[in-house]
């Protein structure tokens, strides 16, 4: 059972594993005490630390909670700000605390300006996460400014070097993994693009001696969209601390009078291995993170069209579309880009949301009536935050784009991003999204993001710093509007690929775009690293005719791959023989049975594709009775006469049915788990799906 324990000015918070326990000192400073295993409640005490010599303080060597700039203080700090009198030094005392069965509050407020500072935590039932964010109240009656509002510090527990896991890929090859040891200094992972980006992760995992099974792992995601910034260091004791939050880069945020400000969540905690991890932050994105009613409903197969006829849509070749993927068993069928305004190709027409009547004459109810007749819902492709040079909108609003007056404005992909920030352009925004849906059985929208901000002027904004913020707030609040008034639709976020795949764009959204990348060979490593600390439901996963250069793999591999997440067909069904056809509607039926154990059941890495050179990931229901195992290999090198092959996560004491290389078996948990079978894998496109059910 997770609990709150308040221990006069200790305060542990129990999780169904950990103790992660805080404390305020007599001097009124937040102190961080323990993070990792439980321990008598009543044994915890706050250490005085005495400083070094006047070059290392005591404000320097402490472990706080939350550290703000000024007096002694020379590390690395959660929260800057610059009162109206020019002071730029805060000193926080402590007020009090609230507490619950399962939320704590520790408020504190500085000594001279009428500046509140909230840490808010919340501990889950069942689960080692917990989850942190800081409230800012300005209580006076002038602004206070603020260029730095991290959401959480953390100091980690042992006093030799951490490695750091995190991500650093690019546009096609998203979250590809990477490790660095933190010595001394600072090792930072951000974004400065105005979306969390295809480069860094918003999050830092940190260990020592860890891998899949064992070790401790600590970890904390932001969830938040827009601007990051993870910074850990390690300084000259030993001590590694890691804040993370929005960016500080060209960063402002003003409070005015009266008003408070909430930083983005964090969600943190520490387990034994990499896998338990991600078990257990799938299960909470289920039931904290991901937006409801939906947020327990299978997803559904879908058809996307983009691949077959790219800008070239017509009603014609959509519906003849329609009919194929209906036949192989598609439940959502959406229709990319070219649907609209003077797009016939990527120089045109965005922003100009209305349907191109050359293509369409009687509208999207013609195809959609005929969608909906072969059993599917609808779903449409849009771009709502840019804008072409050459649009309806941009000819008569070219001020809705950020800009600058004695600037040139740079096109990427021959676009320009809107100011969000303007009132007047979200409700133009909204206004053409929500008659969409108004108007046609709509039940889905892929929305896209695909170029970073530049030229970032808004002149509308008398702090326009506060831009990034609030543009990232601006996309939230619109498709949370729109949720709210069609609840029977989702949305998928994508931006150019990955580049919007962070938890908070999972606490608006349905799911994700994982990569614009859809080869069933690299998506092997990207969804690895996506999976770490992200829930597989949300990870759309395309089958597509992109098979590799100098590497195909067959349709039934990438199905294979592909069915590891959410599926959905990308091909171009036209031209798909009746074989094709065939392979298509065996997967997707086998998909259908399998959906609920990989959505909703819990991630087993047993074989890395680049460790291993043969993949095995399998996924396992709560209650452990069902579980199925993707086994792929692109090639094996050498002569490997047999590789042993085990399985995770089952009951020992139960007994499972399996058939795996043509052979049925009948085995017990601790049998697959302890001993398993030694598989003969050879041969450049191998592919098996293994069901395991209890008997």
């Amino acid at each position: 059972m997770s609990r709150i324990i308040p221990k006069g000015d200790i305060f542990v918070l129990e999780t169904e594993n950990t103790h992660y326990v805080l404390g305020v000192d007599k001097s009124g400073f937040s102190r961080h005490i323990h993070w990792g295993g439980k321990c008598c409640a009543d044994d915890y005490v706050i250490d005085f630390n005495g400083g070094e010599s006047s070059q290392n303080t005591f404000l320097d060597e402490i472990s706080q909670e939350y550290t703000v700039f000024g007096s002694t203080m020379y590390r690395g700090c959660a929260l800057k700000a610059e009162f109206s009198d020019g002071c730029r030094e805060v000193d926080l005392k402590f007020l009090g605390y609230d507490a619950s069965e399962r939320e704590l509050v520790l408020k504190f407020a500085d000594s001279y300006y009428p500046l509140e500072v909230h840490l808010c935590y919340k501990v889950t039932d069942g689960l080692d996460i917990i989850a942190r964010h800081a409230v800012i109240k300005n209580n006076g009656k002038d602004k206070i400014s603020f260029e730095k509002l991290f959401s959480a510090e953390f100091t980690l527990p042992s006093k030799k070097p951490y490695i750091f896991k995190n991500t650093n890929g690019s546009w096609g090859s998203e979250f590809i993994e990477t490790n660095n040891t933190v010595e001394a200094g600072s090792c930072v992972f951000e974004s400065r693009r105005g979306i969390s980006g295809h480069n860094n992760s918003p999050y830092f995992i940190a260990y020592q001696n860890a891998d899949e099974k064992t070790g401790d792992v600590y970890f904390a995601s932001l969830a938040y969209s827009g601007n990051f910034k993870v910074e850990a260091s390690r300084d000259a004791f030993g001590t590694t601390r890691v804040i993370l939050g929005m960016n500080d880069f060209d960063f402002d945020y003003v409070l005015s009078a009266g008003e408070s400000f909430a930083t983005p969540e964090v969600f943190c905690g520490m387990t034994q291995g990499f896998g338990e991890m991600t078990r257990q932050m799938n299960r909470f994105a289920i039931d904290n993170v991901f937006p409801k009613p939906y947020n327990k409903t299978p997803l559904p197969v879908l058809y996307n069209s983009w691949e077959a006829t790219y800008f070239n849509v017509s009603s014609e070749n959509q519906c003849a579309l329609a009919e194929l993927a209906a036949e192989i068993g598609v439940e959502l069928f959406v229709m990319d880009d070219g649907w609209f305004g003077q797009r016939k190709d990527d120089h045109a027409g965005l922003g100009d949301w209305y349907v191109n009547r050359e293509k369409f004459p009687n509208g999207l109810t013609e195809l959609i009536e005929k969608v909906n007749s072969l059993g599917m819902d609808f779903g449409l492709w849009v771009e709502p935050e840019m804008v072409n040079p050459d649009s309806d909108l941009y000819r008569a609003h070219p001020d809705w784009a950020y800009h600058y007056p004695h600037r040139d404005a740079h096109e990427l992909r021959n676009q320009l991003v809107l100011n969000m920030t303007r009132k007047d352009v979200q409700e133009y925004i909204f206004g053409l999204l929500d008659a969409l849906l108004t108007e046609n059985n709509i039940k889905f929208f892929k929305w896209d993001m695909n170029r970073p901000l530049s030229e970032t002027g808004a002149e509308n904004l008398e702090e326009p710093k506060m831009l990034w913020y609030l543009h990232t707030k601006a996309v939230y609040d619109i498709v949370d509007r729109l949720k709210a008034k069609h609840p029977d639709v989702t949305i998928e976020s994508c931006s150019s690929g990955g580049g919007r795949s962070d938890l908070g764009a999972l606490q608006h959204y349905d799911m994700v775009w994982t990569s614009d990348n859809t080869d069933g060979i690299d998506r092997m490593v990207i969804q690895k690293g996506y999976s770490l600390l992200c829930p597989a439901k949300a990870m759309r996963a395309w089958v597509t005719d992109i098979e590799g250069i100098n590497k195909p793999c067959s349709l039934d591999f990438r199905f294979a791959v592909a069915m590891q997440g959410s599926l959905g067909v990308g091909g171009n069904l036209l031209k798909y023989s009746k074989e094709d056809m065939e392979i298509c509607k065996k997967n997707i039926a086998l998909y259908k049975k399998i959906r609920d154990i990989v959505q909703f059941g819990d991630l087993y890495r047993i074989l890395d594709i680049d460790r291993d050179e043969v993949l095995l990931n399998q996924y396992v229901t709560p209650d452990k009775s069902r579980s199925v195992a993707f086994l792929l290999a692109n090639g094996t090198r050498f002569y490997k006469k047999r590789i042993p092959v085990c399985f995770m996560g089952l009951d020992d004491e139960a007994r499972y049915s399996l058939t795996i290389q043509g052979k049925t078996y009948e085995k017990s948990g601790a049998y697959l788990k302890n001993v398993g079978f030694p598989l003969h894998i050879r041969g450049v496109d191998y592919n098996e799906i293994i069901l395991i059910e209890r008997v």
